[in-house]
């Protein structure tokens, strides 16, 4: 019997069906490609993570001790289309032996239930798969209490895999995140405001395999920017950690003050859009990407109007990907809640950057012209020129640098209060008094706390700790708020 501390678990992941139908060169491509990422993502989790390639599969073994963590990092890796949870068992060469093994496994869980086998053989073998589903079917039926094999529609699914006399008992079965692998579809240059449509957007890109990378636009305060920071390096962990991506941050509160100063009011939004486009282009050029990416939705405001979205991608030539354009909002929350940025959208600070009197909803591509020629175009060029480019995987580093708020990490020094803001139910232990409030909550009851105390709030990392004092500072003019890192 392997010993405890080094038996592992296997898995055997499906590829997407895309991927199987493409030619034997661009499969190897794409195969090799997600490879290659699961074995730079599953190596952060435990150097005894076996990664091995087949032409239409491929397995990983991973210890036991780590199992939950891999099972995620899988279901969270675009190009897998299902993850099966496998016994693994060699020199099974017979019907004979594969019968009794398959029956010390399940013979119990067949107990007053109906049954199906399902095998699926490659290699040579003296038997083929219906041989070996009617030989164990029969072997289970006579040796256990089932009341019958069921073809439809069975109380159990026996499903097992044989190739040249290796036995693979599937146990549990997962569906993935299907999609290419990152990394086989080029990159694009996310416009990433950290709501909900942004994030969506972005996920999307990844799972159809695109290396997404951030471009953010500032248009006053740190707590925003340190929102979409976090919003983005958490996408990038969950889904696209294999590579590295960039975060660029825009000081776009220069333009703004110029829109104001040069644009008729009803253009304001327009404008503001053609900018990030043009600006967002530039950068795009820079690192030699050829798309862009919005979360717009068609109407969902005024700027998106069929119309107004013409206009607005008049300024660029690039490729302009909108994956959200014909869908309804409660479907682009759903899938926010699905994928976790839900809360991180519902907690953003909002800066209301150009608030449009009268807002354009079918703009004049002629009119669009004259205004375009008042902006001083300088002040854009300016706004790139100062742009801030990090690695996402830099951005805590970064965050910690900027230190927007005090750090507190010896609690003898003063009175606080803790207040754990961590969405985990268990709340951190302290020698000072602690509250348990979830971040997406903190905005709400907070405003019931006493003001004559002292508040250090706490997470993981830092970072949603900095990203909400600072927003508890700036929005709610609250001072007696600071960050504890213990």
């Amino acid at each position: 019997m392997n010993n405890p501390q080094t038996k592992k678990q296997k898995f055997i992941l499906k590829l997407f069906p895309e991927i199987m139908i493409k030619g034997s060169s661009a499969k190897r491509q794409m195969v090799g490609q997600l490879y290659t990422n699961l074995i730079s993502i599953l190596q952060k989790i435990s150097s005894n993570v076996e990664v091995r390639k087949f032409s239409d599969k491929i397995e990983v073994l991973c210890p036991i001790q780590v199992l939950p963590e891999v099972k995620q990092r899988l279901l969270d890796t675009s190009g897998i289309e299902q993850i099966l949870e496998v016994l693994q068992f060699d020199d099974m060469h017979t019907l004979d032996k594969i019968k009794v093994k398959v029956g010390e496994l399940v013979i119990d869980s067949l107990d007053a239930k109906s049954f199906v086998v399902r095998a699926k053989r490659t290699g040579k073998h003296e038997f083929n798969s219906i041989e070996l589903e009617r030989t164990v079917g029969g072997y289970l039926l006579a040796h256990s209490s089932a009341t019958k094999v069921q073809m439809k529609n069975a109380d159990v699914t026996v499903r097992m895999e044989l190739a040249e006399g290796q036995l693979n008992m599937i146990t549990k079965k997962y569906k993935g995140l299907s999609g290419f692998p990152i990394g086989t579809q080029g990159d694009i240059l996310s416009l990433m405001s950290g709501g909900f449509d942004s994030t969506v957007a972005s996920y999307l890109t990844m799972k159809r395999g695109i290396k997404t990378h951030f471009v953010f636009f500032n248009l006053g305060g740190n707590a925003h920017e340190i929102g979409v920071k976090q919003v983005a390096l958490y996408l990038w962990n969950k889904f696209g950690s294999s590579h590295k991506v960039k975060f660029i941050s825009v000081p776009f509160d220069d333009v703004l003050t110029e829109i104001f100063a040069s644009t008729p009011p009803t253009y304001m939004g327009v404008t503001l859009k053609r900018l990030m486009l043009m600006a967002s282009e530039k950068i795009a050029d820079e690192m030699e990407i050829d798309a862009l990416l919005t979360g717009e939705s068609v109407a969902q405001v005024s700027s998106q109007t069929l119309r107004n979205l013409a206009i607005i991608d008049e300024v660029s030539s690039k490729l302009i990907l909108r994956p959200l354009s014909t869908m309804n909002k409660p479907d682009i929350m759903q899938i926010a809640d699905d994928i976790g940025t839900r809360h991180f959208a519902e907690a953003m600070p909002e800066y209301c950057g150009v608030i449009s009197q009268n807002p354009i909803t079918h703009g004049s591509f002629k009119r669009m012209e004259k205004v375009a020629l008042k902006f001083d175009y300088d002040v854009l060029n300016k706004a790139v020129e100062d742009a801030q480019h990090i690695y996402v995987h830099e951005i805590i580093d970064d965050i910690n640098k900027l230190a927007a708020v005090e750090v507190v990490s010896d609690l003898s020094t003063g009175d606080f209060t803790v207040i754990d803001i961590r969405e985990e139910a268990e709340c951190i232990e302290t020698t000072s008094k602690t509250l348990k409030i979830p971040f997406h909550k903190l905005k709400r009851e907070f405003k019931n706390l006493a003001r004559d105390k002292e508040y250090l709030l706490y997470c993981d990392k830092g970072i949603m700790s900095q990203l909400h004092a600072q927003y508890l500072r700036d929005e709610l003019k609250c001072q007696n708020v600071r960050v504890y890192r213990p």
